[in-house]
């Protein structure tokens, strides 16, 4: 094993397969609603980061019924995550987003509760509310960085700082939660140095978890106005293989690899094709480890 996937982090805890069911509790973020900002991060497009099927149903438990028949028919899982993805999932009221949590978790199977979130929308009733799930199940916060560079973060219109990054991440500290931060490898006018700063930030924070996002490009964003203007240029699949694994060199053992890769919707992508092909980068990544004689494990 080259480095602690999530997968083989569910079936250590479990000792089966577990899948995640993402959900769209209909929030929206303070960079698009004019608290902060209007138009969300220039990559991010109407779903908010989101999965489409979770429309289908406005209705949080309805949701997790239908990820729960679909993914126990194709993978044949018994056991469930509620992951709220799309947006801001604490971008509410207390008393909102306890109903929310409340109606995810409570159908059987629900094994894990998963909450996307930025920095600068967490507090402590907040993180209260969602730890106090932690003594029943498995309870993630997944906490959007993106980047420690705030030239960069201002560049993609995130409405905040690293600072405030950190600080929302040592406020989550002080609760029973695990956390999982995200990275996106290929941010417009990035660096490489400036890329690996990032990790090493990480490093230094020892999350629980990260997930390692590539950059695309998906029709109606800022983001495809920039690459039609040619003001951004995708990362080739070489690069970004090349720097994935410097990020994993640089991670501590123990820290739990939920993602390496963007996955894109084929009817919405415009740049670039070979973020198409996940299996493929994957490959390329293991096998690059492979050279460099790496693995997170026994570090």
């Amino acid at each position: 094993m080259f480095y602690y996937s999530f997968n083989h982090y569910l079936k250590d805890r479990f000792g089966e397969r577990v899948q995640k069911i993402p959900l769209d509790a209909g929030m929206t973020c303070p960079n698009r609603d004019g608290t902060k900002g209007v138009g969300g991060c220039v990559y991010c497009d109407s779903r908010g980061s989101g999965n489409e099927g979770s429309k289908k149903h406005t209705d949080i438990n309805a949701q997790v019924v239908a990820g729960m028949n679909f993914l126990s028919k194709h993978h044949r899982a018994k056991k469930f995550i509620a992951y709220f993805q799309s947006y801001s999932n604490t971008y509410a009221s207390a008393e909102r987003l306890r109903e929310l949590y409340d109606q995810a978790v409570s159908v059987p199977g629900v094994v894990g509760l998963s909450v996307a979130t930025r920095p600068d929308c967490l507090t402590e009733e907040v993180l209260s509310i969602i730890s106090s799930y932690s003594d029943k199940l498995m309870v993630w916060l997944e906490l959007g960085m993106q980047t420690s560079c705030d030239a960069t973060l201002k560049r993609i219109n995130r409405g905040h700082t690293y600072k405030e990054f950190v600080a929302g991440f040592k406020l989550a500290r002080k609760y029973p939660v695990q956390i999982c931060v995200h990275a996106i490898i290929g941010l417009p006018g990035e660096s490489k140095k400036e890329m690996l700063v990032t990790a090493k930030e990480l490093t230094e924070l020892k999350p629980e978890g990260v997930k390692i996002h590539s950059l695309y490009v998906s029709k109606n964003t800022e983001l495809e106005n920039m690459y039609h203007r040619k003001e951004f240029v995708p990362l080739s699949q070489e690069a970004f293989v090349n720097i994935a694994c410097d990020y994993l060199e640089l991670l501590p053992e123990k820290t739990v690899v939920h993602r390496l890769t963007g996955d894109p919707d084929p009817d919405e992508l415009v740049a670039p094709q070979w973020t198409l092909d996940k299996n493929h980068t994957l490959k390329l990544i293991k096998e690059e480890l492979n050279r460099r004689h790496f693995r997170q494990r026994k570090l």
